[in-house]
């Protein structure tokens, strides 16, 4: 997600993705690694249930990735439910990894790696089970879902979330009604997403929504907490000047409008993705026959 983050009139979701500044990203995240997880409810309700959804995928993993692990939660939980696994944390900022040094344990033991998504130091054909909670939206997909697809064995599974284009709805609105300039990234619809999945060599991936809703007192509260969970703007076309009092103020005026029950609505929409390597679903006449444990619960209603 992004605190200043696109008018999709401004460009196709595809091209403004494929040029973020993921050095930014990087910044952002290492800022907010100490105070991260106080704040990052959303990114633990959907870790859960990504988590829970491992249960239909019947894989007894060696080699477990977390990538974009941040402070660790879910690396630790994979390494419970995998006790025999070797599990990687792998993020982009050093910060997150030193945070997630703390809860190593024994008896939850994993390895740390700080590294890109997009250029994964792991050989081809060398993990099991990739896990991804939130992160691809902060990339190019194309890219990161190729090296997914890279050091993937065959059947091997992956796991993901990403921000749907309803995510910050509210803000990119408000913004909208104050100037051009892009403000809230063009999160990815999930059937691009599933097309991405598609072109990066993954048979038959199985998707679906879930939306929910943060609540704050004021649209400033609301602000804070996204730039505390690391939130950003890395689009090239982002104003690079300070954001002036008077055009700040329009932007929280409009987004006041949405204010309900007293409450100020963040809305999310979170995409999630299921699909593995190799002809594990096979095709007769032209259909696609997925297994029946590849199907993944739809539920399209409204968490608050």
């Amino acid at each position: 997600m992004a605190s200043r983050c696109v008018n999709s009139a401004d460009a196709s979701s595809a091209d403004a993705l494929a040029h973020l500044d993921p050095a930014l990203t990087r910044r952002a995240f290492a800022r907010a690694s100490r105070g991260y997880d106080a704040v990052a409810v959303l990114q633990q309700q959907v870790r859960d249930e990504l988590l829970s959804r491992l249960a239909l995928a019947r894989v007894a993993p060696v080699t477990v990735l977390d990538v974009g692990a941040g402070t660790a939660h879910s690396s630790v939980a994979l390494k419970k439910r995998y006790p025999k696994a070797r599990v990687i944390a792998l993020d982009s900022a050093l910060s997150m990894l030193s945070q997630a040094r703390r809860r190593f344990t024994l008896l939850r033991r994993f390895d740390r790696v700080c590294a890109d998504g997009a250029r994964l130091p792991l050989p081809e054909g060398s993990v099991d089970l990739l896990f991804c909670n939130l992160m691809l939206q902060w990339a190019s997909p194309d890219p990161v879902l190729r090296e997914f697809r890279r050091v993937l064995r065959e059947d091997g599974v992956l796991a993901l979330t990403s921000c749907g284009p309803d995510t910050l709805r509210e803000l990119r609105a408000a913004w909208a009604e104050t100037d051009n300039l892009p403000h809230v990234l063009p999160f990815i619809d999930m059937h691009d997403l599933g097309d991405a999945l598609v072109r990066a060599g993954f048979a038959a991936p199985v998707l679906d929504v879930e939306r929910y809703t943060l609540n704050y007192a004021g649209v400033r509260e609301a602000l804070v907490d996204l730039r505390a969970n690391g939130s950003c703007n890395p689009l090239p076309q982002r104003r690079h000047a300070l954001t002036g009092k008077a055009r700040f103020a329009a932007m929280r005026a409009r987004y006041e409008a949405a204010r309900e029950a007293q409450r100020i609505p963040l809305s999310c929409e979170i995409v999630f993705a299921h699909a593995r390597v190799g002809a594990h679903a096979r095709r007769a006449g032209g259909d696609t026959r997925v297994p029946l444990e590849q199907v993944v619960r739809q539920l399209p209603g409204r968490r608050r």
